[in-house]
């Protein structure tokens, strides 16, 4: 059956270079610059992806297309002007996007989740953390996540409500899972020093260290054939992620096999170096202490599994609940002999976990009325000093 095999992928090769990749597929991709799925290119897509995910990488996809499809199913009603239409577009297509993609998958015995994200949802501390543990916990069981942004509550005119052709999405969704790697696949080589299609002159950019005004400038005079998008989004987008410590890639998708080819490293269209170690930036926000909370004391059981064995933080090893905090703040973590050994992220607030300490992880909901998880800290929001 198609689920068991999300389990039972083979091991990750050694000759390939990252662990996680998130790939944000296009307008001009998915749609081909039409009202309609381009079947054959999606297709060529999602048997890469599938390449991949057996070799055991992990993989996420951002994918536009959801409104194209909608306009496509309901091209005999009369299209309207605004955002509510579009809306309905996106209602209406967001299935047929997602059927297209099941039945691609399942072919490859692979099972495949949405997750429809805003940025409201992100910016919200408990919306935050809901939406890594559960693309954690996809990611964990080799589902894979086709991610979207929820165009139906997205509104145009709120403008920090949007991503932008989901290019600023792919980044944050690739910082939200520590990603290795993020993969801008368009209809373009990569950046270049003008736009291709006008300037045959013109030449790639074929590696970005910083991304200042020049590149700037260059990414302005690359419009995207189509989607609201373009190059300047996705440089913005190559910001964000880089500054988590990610690889940024952006390439043209129609390349012979090249997400495979760049998941082995090879250096095709435009690649942007993370401006710091990904382990040292998220330690250097968890560690700093400026947004640290509380204080959790653990027993030795605990801090063993802590430290030796990079377990999460269960209910029963915690011995001791200080300070006021919220689900989704960093609390200090300290073992028996009262020295700090890390910190993390909390998926209960205070009271809660002093409700629940020291007891067994199933009994959780019947303590407190509610169960976020049996974790009090998942080890993916841990550091250990």
């Amino acid at each position: 059956m198609a689920e068991s095999n999300n389990i039972k992928r083979g091991a990750k090769s050694p000759k390939l270079p990252y662990r996680r990749i998130v790939a944000k597929f296009g307008t001009s991709l998915v749609a081909g610059g039409t009202d309609q799925l381009n079947q054959e290119m999606i297709s060529m897509l999602v048997n890469q992806i599938a390449q991949l995910h057996q070799q055991g990488v992990e993989l996420l996809v951002v994918s536009s297309g959801a409104i194209g499809a909608g306009r496509n199913r309901l091209k005999q009603v009369k299209e309207s002007k605004g955002t509510p239409f579009k809306q309905v577009l996106a209602a209406v297509g967001q299935i047929y996007l997602m059927q297209a993609y099941d039945q691609l998958f399942r072919q490859h015995g692979i099972t495949v989740a949405q997750a429809l994200l805003t940025k409201t949802d992100l910016s919200d501390r408990s919306g935050y953390l809901n939406a890594r543990n559960t693309l954690l916990a996809l990611l964990e069981l080799g589902i894979i996540c086709i991610v979207n942004e929820n165009d139906v509550v997205a509104l145009d005119e709120i403008e920090e409500d949007k991503f932008g052709d989901n290019d600023n999405l792919s980044a944050m969704v690739a910082n939200l899972v520590d990603a290795d790697l993020l993969l801008l696949l368009t209809d373009i080589g990569g950046l270049y020093t003008a736009d291709p299609r006008c300037y045959p002159d013109a030449c790639l950019v074929p590696q970005v260290d910083k991304i200042d005004s020049r590149i700037e400038r260059l990414a302005a005079d690359t419009p995207s054939r189509s989607g609201t998008g373009g190059m300047i989004t996705k440089i913005e987008a190559a910001r964000l992620a880089t500054t988590s410590g990610i690889t940024v890639i952006i390439a043209d998708a129609r390349e012979k096999d090249v997400i495979l080819r760049l998941a082995r490293g090879e250096a095709i269209g435009t690649h942007f170096t993370p401006t710091s170690s990904k382990m040292e930036s998220r330690k250097r926000w968890m560690l700093s202490g400026l947004s640290t909370r509380g204080k959790l004391v653990v027993d030795s059981g605990a801090s063993q599994a802590l430290k030796k064995h990079n377990r999460s933080l269960l209910p029963a090893g915690i011995k001791q609940v200080e300070g006021h905090f919220q689900r989704g703040d960093i609390v200090n973590i300290y073992d028996p002999d009262g020295v700090r050994m890390g910190c993390g992220i909390t998926n209960y607030n205070s009271a809660e976990i002093d409700a629940i300490k020291g007891k067994h992880s199933k009994g959780i909901a019947e303590l407190i009325g509610r169960d976020y998880g049996s974790e009090v800290v998942h080890r993916n929001n841990l550091v250990v000093l």
